[in-house]
C-alpha cells in the first residue's frame, strides 16, 4: 500500500486535535462549568472513536483484498461501540467521578485502536503513513485524556 499521506491531510488531522484540546482546558476549568467541558471532551472522543472504525470498514470495502475481512469488519464497529460505552457511564453511573470513568474507557479505546492498526500494518493491510499519522495524533489524544483525568482525579482546576 501507497504511505504517503497529502499535506492536507496531516493539517486536518491535526486540525482534529483543537477540540480535544479545548474542552481538555475547558474540563479543567472552574468547577461550575467543567462538568459540561467534560462531557463535551467525552462526547468528542466518542465520536473521533467512531470515525476511526469508519475508517478500518472503509479499508474493507474499498478494497480488492478480503484476507481477515470479518476481523476488520468487526474491528470497523468496534471503536464506535467503545465510545458509546463511554458515553453511557456518566448517564447510568451516579457516581460523582462517572465522566472521569468514561475518559478511562475512551483512554482504553484509543490505545486499542493504536495496537490494532499496527497489527494490521504488519500484514500491510494500511499504509504507513496513516499509521504513523494515527499513531502521532492518538499518542496526543491518549497523553491529553490522561492529564485531564488525572488532574481532575486530583481535584486540580486551571483559572484563565
Amino acid at each position: 500500500m501507497n504511505g504517503r499521506l497529502p499535506l492536507f491531510a496531516l493539517l486536518l488531522g491535526l486540525a482534529g486535535l483543537l477540540p480535544f484540546v479545548g474542552t481538555g482546558l475547558g474540563a479543567l476549568g472552574p468547577s461550575d462549568g467543567s462538568a459540561r467541558w467534560l462531557l463535551a471532551l467525552l462526547a468528542y472522543g466518542a465520536v473521533i472513536l467512531a470515525f476511526l472504525g469508519g475508517v478500518h470498514l472503509g479499508f474493507v470495502l474499498g478494497g480488492p483484498s478480503d484476507r481477515q475481512v470479518r476481523w476488520r469488519l468487526g474491528f470497523g464497529v468496534l471503536p464506535s461501540l467503545v465510545g458509546w460505552v463511554a458515553l453511557l457511564v456518566p448517564i447510568f453511573l451516579r457516581y460523582s467521578f462517572a465522566a472521569e470513568i468514561g475518559i478511562g474507557v475512551e483512554i482504553a479505546g484509543f490505545a486499542g485502536v493504536m495496537l490494532a492498526e499496527q497489527r494490521l500494518y504488519r500484514q500491510q493491510l494500511m499504509p504507513a503513513g496513516y499509521l504513523w499519522l494515527r499513531w502521532g495524533l492518538s499518542f496526543v489524544v491518549i497523553t491529553l485524556l490522561a492529564i485531564v483525568l488525572v488532574l481532575r482525579l486530583l481535584g486540580a482546576h486551571l483559572y484563565f
